[in-house]
């Protein structure tokens, strides 16, 4: 018996690819997972994002979220009424926005907010973290990984990213986002870690603050997730008027 397990002990080691738990993870494997379980790969899915001022009021839009690959993201507005039928395209660096009505498409930047409030466009549609950002250093707080991201190019949204994730279940809990001055520009607040569909767990609602908009916040929820491979035409410019016949 003894034998039995010291044979089976030995082909675990000898063979690639399987990771063993007492293995350690390195932050590139970290960055990776959190990738897979916060966008795990072709899919689509529904976001509800609520703008909330100092007085009070509120300000809701809800879009149907669109991603293939890495580097490829549709948005369309479902509502409110004066919004729906909007759409925007993400590829790689570059976003547009499609207006009905208006002709072609507008160029839009990382930084400017198609529905206001606190989240950008980079934030609303989001790539893979690994695709713009590279682990610089890894360290851990409050029992949990803290990642220290740099950008890989100077056409991203923030130069750096300070991430918090769960060993457990490898997701975020919060994201600092800071200028190449080093200035604070927002934080990202992970909750409700819940399964939002297709069976994939995962925060469903991020909040987010800045110092550069004392009082205001915007919250994004997340539901019906769904795998979902679409051809590539659709993440294209020409595509845009006809997305909302693939709901």
């Amino acid at each position: 018996m003894f034998r039995m397990l010291a044979v089976l002990a030995a082909l675990l080691i000898a063979v690639p690819g399987i990771v063993r738990a007492e293995d350690e993870l390195t932050g590139d494997q970290i960055l990776a997972q959190v990738d897979r379980n916060l966008q795990p790969g072709d899919l689509e899915m529904y976001r509800k994002i609520i703008n909330i001022e100092p007085d009070g009021r509120q300000k809701e839009f809800v879009l149907w979220f669109l991603k293939k690959d890495q580097d490829k993201v549709v948005t369309l507005f479902i509502s409110p009424a004066s919004e729906a039928g909007r759409a925007t395209l993400r590829q790689g660096d570059n976003m547009w926005l499609f207006i009905p009505n208006v002709g072609r498409p507008i160029r839009i930047t990382s930084m400017q907010s198609v529905v206001g409030g606190v989240f950008n466009n980079a934030d609303i549609m989001r790539l893979d973290y690994s695709v713009e950002y590279a682990v610089d250093e890894m360290g851990e707080d409050d029992g949990q990984y803290l990642l220290q991201l740099k950008a890989r190019s100077g056409a991203v949204a923030y130069d750096r990213l300070k991430m918090w994730v769960l060993k457990d279940a490898l997701v975020p809990t919060r994201i600092e986002c800071y200028a190449a001055t080093g200035m604070l520009i927002k934080t990202l607040h992970f909750k409700e870690i819940k399964d939002i569909g297709d069976g994939v767990v995962r925060p469903a609602v991020m909040e987010t603050d800045s110092p550069l908009y004392q009082g205001y916040r915007s919250i994004m929820i997340s539901a019906n997730l769904k795998k979902r491979s679409l051809p590539d035409e659709v993440f294209t410019l020409n595509y845009l008027p006809r997305v909302k016949d693939l709901r």
